[in-house]
């Protein structure tokens, strides 16, 4: 049977979305790494699924490119939103969007009938060495130091609804993520694995970032990674509480507020094209 879908990416961090509102699609986990596939699927950092939801306007579920499941894609509900809104599933630019037992409020900026850019209530970081998770003591960690493949990071841990380390270098161009990213995200210290971001200072104002996904491995951005680093870096005195992520997909708008203790993204979606796919051709 042929499954219909749609190639959506937030500033380069591209997924296939699936409109499950109607009819569930069987083994979302094998379908994921067959339409990630970059060579022999359609390519993608993992799969998105739109539901119904009895807690919010929708429900979406995502899958990393190994089929692994994760509760929350920033970049991902953004493109959820444009999704629903540019192909008439509501008229609302404000609306709910359920995913990984936690609801999201966003909100849509839209030009000439079409979504262009979303800010998301990401929700309170989680600092908490058990809540993100990671082996540690004390209420948070920040700049605790981790060593890697005999070298020593410091690293700061948020849980932005997944969880994230936050390493601070000098430079982040050059640095071997493929080398890297694996150590990190299956160190011993992460019993979920982990999302690793690599940052340079810019200024107060100015973050840049590289990211080695659990379960894709570099993408070019990761939205609840941006809100991670935002945070780390106030939390190490590097930023001011509303700053420019610049990722190698473009930027992003982070603001960790003081009044509700939230934090808030704001960045595009963009469509890249429809079609449509046999899975039993893709095994």
């Amino acid at each position: 049977m042929a499954l219909k879908f749609t190639k959506m990416h937030g500033i380069g961090n591209d997924y296939v979305y699936v409109d499950c509102t109607r009819e569930e699609l069987e083994n979302p986990e094998e379908a994921a790494r067959l339409v990630s596939d970059r060579h022999k699927g359609i390519g993608s950092d993992g799969l998105i699924l739109i539901k119904s939801s009895s807690v919010a306007d929708f429900e979406m579920a995502m899958y990393n490119a190994d089929g692994s499941y994760g509760k929350m894609c920033g970049n991902g509900i953004r493109c959820v939103a444009k999704y629903v809104y540019d192909n008439g599933l509501t008229d609302r630019t404000e609306i709910t969007v359920a995913s990984g037992g936690a609801v999201k409020h966003l909100r849509l900026t839209v030009s000439e009938g079409k979504v262009t850019r979303v800010q998301v209530n990401m929700g309170e970081p989680l600092l908490k060495p058990k809540e993100i998770p990671v082996l540690g003591t004390g209420e948070s960690l920040v700049a605790e130091p981790v060593c890697v493949e005999g070298q020593e990071y410091a690293m700061t841990c948020v849980s932005m609804g997944n969880p994230h380390a936050v390493v601070f270098l000098e430079r982040v161009n050059d640095l071997k993520l493929e080398e890297l990213g694996p150590k990190f995200e299956n160190h011993e210290r992460f019993p979920d694995r982990i999302n690793t971001e690599f940052v340079r200072v810019i200024d107060r104002k100015n973050l840049e970032m590289r990211v080695w996904e659990r379960g894709s491995g570099e993408t070019m951005a990761c939205g609840t990674g941006a809100c991670a680093t935002a945070v780390a870096a106030v939390l190490n005195g590097y930023a001011d509480r509303e700053v420019t992520v610049h990722l190698l997909g473009g930027d992003l708008d982070i603001c960790w507020s003081e009044t509700d203790n939230c934090v808030y993204m704001t960045g595009p979606a963009a469509t890249v094209f429809r079609g449509e796919v046999d899975l039993e051709e893709l095994r």
